[in-house]
């Protein structure tokens, strides 16, 4: 990584990751269908990064939930682990 450069990790691994979605390809398809904002802006493909401190609106049905990201993670772990990963700002 080059000086300047902040890490950074697929939208849809993370949303698996932080176990938003069930799996990674329900989590691109949510993506693909414009479910997922990162900063207010629409994502519109699953490769789309996402970086700490980024704060994420997530639908998930009829649910609306807005997080903000407080770490990458290196991998799908137990729910608990994964609540480390962000921060819930809103939830309706």
């Amino acid at each position: 990584m080059t000086p300047g450069q902040e890490p950074y990790l697929r939208a849809d691994k993370w949303l698996w990751y932080a176990r938003f979605f069930k799996s990674r390809s329900i989590a691109a398809q949510a993506v693909s269908a414009g479910r997922v904002r990162v900063n207010g802006r629409k994502l519109s493909r699953a490769s789309a990064s996402v970086r700490v401190g980024d704060v994420l609106t997530v639908t998930i049905g009829r649910h609306v939930k807005v997080a903000q990201l407080l770490a990458l993670g290196a991998r799908r772990g137990p729910a608990a682990e994964a609540q480390t990963l962000y921060l819930i700002l809103d939830e309706s």
